[in-house]
């Protein structure tokens, strides 16, 4: 018994850590929502969440898209993110960093992403 309990509390920590360590969405505001069109400066297509840099309404914004593997499914690849093409990306702000948001979709060449 004392092994089962054992291997239960290690399978359970195992799968809590990455469920810990993956940030909540409450701190940007869903009242709030933003679209912002602009050059991309910058492009992350990793885990947990892909990332892209906007040059968009005077300053550059951090915008948090879905994890690489939902927008592969989707139909956007990490090649469709390069620097220098124009995007337009849906989302909420940050409450607490104004230079930051959840994208909801983001638009590219004319093709809309669903990200959520």
């Amino acid at each position: 018994m004392k092994k089962l309990s054992a291997l239960s509390l290690l399978v359970t920590s195992l799968v809590a850590l990455p469920v810990a360590a993956h940030h909540g969405w409450s701190r940007y505001d869903n009242d709030k929502p933003i679209t912002l069109t602009g050059k991309v400066v910058e492009a992350s297509y990793t885990y947990p969440h892909g990332t892209i840099k906007l040059d968009a309404a005077g300053k550059t914004w951090l915008a948090v898209l879905a994890p690489p593997s939902r927008m592969s499914a989707r139909g956007l690849s990490s090649d469709d993110l390069k620097p220098g093409i124009q995007a337009t990306v849906e989302g909420y702000p940050n409450r607490d960093d104004p230079a930051e948001m959840r994208a909801e979709r983001i638009t590219i060449g004319g093709k809309t992403t669903e990200l959520r």
